[in-house]
């Protein structure tokens, strides 16, 4: 079990703090997720159902008080006393526990779907908060570029060089920035409270992320068969095996059922006579038979399982092809965001030339502060799709093994 929730962790590339931290959250989560819990306790329930069905049925019991007493050769009948067992056909319980132990087994995939799920959930929601903490400090190191770029717009304007405008321009594209940071600092706190929620602890717990995330210059092999084990779609199989089951306990339940029995029946002796049975004790051991002659029940169920199997194996193509469709395009998106990544880069590079160009255009006298807003602006702008990239990639791999790994 344990390689089995720690696979997804082992195989993404990031550093090796992220690696712990990210460890640490989602054992913390597996721990205490009271989701978990609920699908941990349906099993066990589920479980003890086979004790519950390894019972015979109810031993009657029957006390008569003759009121009239019927007389007898041997004397009168006083009260009787009966005790009957009846007994199901051979092999009728251990197809019932057969039965309840494939249900059983059908309810352990839900834990671990469950689990695979909330692993991924903590995964997606570390990697937002990430995200939001990179842009974050992009953002920051604009403010200081910007509050650096109205210095010299100040002594620009001193020695006749720039108007106040370019420097009203400056501010107010720093307020613009302010205004975006204090944005992403309130959705922040909404993510940290999703993803302390998925660990069942106080929404105000501070969550610490790693500095920087890399996209790796190698992937990973995708092996699209481990598909076919996918827990979704072993649920399927697990279902399909149960309705085999209750099938077989079905036939078991369509044949006869046994019964033993005792009647006792008390007698008085009678008066003024001797012979050797005078008074003597009535015990009639009993069988019995009970036949399903009008079976149509056991028919019906034979036909509803036969209908219920064909809907678990439409039910499992359907999620099959769903699964499918998710695995294409967590790879074309991680691929794409890899794209986008290298492009972002290329461009950052090119913006930060252009920026090199204007510091020294001011150095020689001449600057256009229009250019410089033009060129700060293409720099946050792919800057912060370049952290989208980061994040798409990781968030794409986490949905890629969540389907994909055992």
């Amino acid at each position: 079990m344990k390689r089995i929730i720690y696979t997804l962790i082992g195989l993404l590339t990031f550093s090796v703090s992220n690696a712990q931290e990210l460890e640490t959250l989602i054992s913390e989560a597996l721990n205490s997720n009271p989701e978990i819990q609920k699908f941990e306790l349906q099993y066990s329930i589920a479980s003890e159902k086979v004790n519950e069905v390894n019972t015979l049925p109810n031993t009657e019991f029957g006390v008569g008080y003759f009121v009239s007493e019927p007389e007898t050769r041997t004397g009168a009948q006083r009260f009787k006393v009966s005790a009957k067992q009846m007994l199901p056909w051979f092999g009728n319980i251990t197809a019932r526990e057969n039965y309840v132990s494939a249900l059983a087994d059908a309810k352990y995939e839900d834990i671990v779907i469950a689990k695979r799920k909330l692993m991924a959930s903590v995964s997606q929601s570390y990697y937002n908060l990430y995200a939001n903490k990179a842009k974050q400090d992009v953002l920051n190191e604009n403010i200081k570029l910007l509050k650096t770029y109205e210095i010299l717009a100040l002594t620009s304007v001193e020695v006749g060089k720039a108007s106040a405008v370019d420097v009203l321009r400056l501010q107010m594209r720093q307020n613009e920035m302010q205004q975006l940071l204090d944005v992403l600092s309130r959705q922040f706190l909404a993510e940290q409270t999703t993803l302390n929620k998925l660990l069942n602890r106080d929404k105000d717990v501070e969550v610490s992320v790693v500095n920087e995330l890399i996209i790796p210059s190698e992937d990973f092999e995708i092996t699209s068969e481990n598909l076919d084990l996918h827990p979704e779609l072993l649920k399927f199989d697990k279902l399909y095996q149960s309705v085999e089951q209750s099938e077989l306990l079905n036939q078991k339940e369509s044949s006869p059922m046994i019964g033993f029995g005792l009647d006792y029946i008390n007698v008085d002796k009678r008066p003024n006579m001797d012979f050797s049975d005078n008074g003597k004790d009535i015990i009639m051991p009993m069988v019995s038979l009970s036949i399903p002659i009008f079976n149509n029940k056991y028919k019906s169920q034979t036909k509803q399982n036969e209908l219920q199997q064909q809907e678990i194996l439409a039910q499992k193509q359907e999620r099959t092809n769903t699964l499918e469709t998710l695995l294409d395009k967590a790879i074309n998106d991680k691929v794409s965001s890899r794209i986008s990544y290298k492009t972002q880069a290329k461009n950052l590079k090119q913006a930060k030339d252009a920026e090199q160009i204007l510091i020294k255009n001011y150095e020689t006298g001449t600057i256009d502060f229009n250019d410089v807003l033009d060129i700060q602006e293409l720099q946050l702008k792919f800057q912060m799709n370049q952290i989208e990239s980061v994040k798409t990639y990781y968030v794409q791999t986490t949905i890629i093994n969540y389907l994909t790994q055992q």
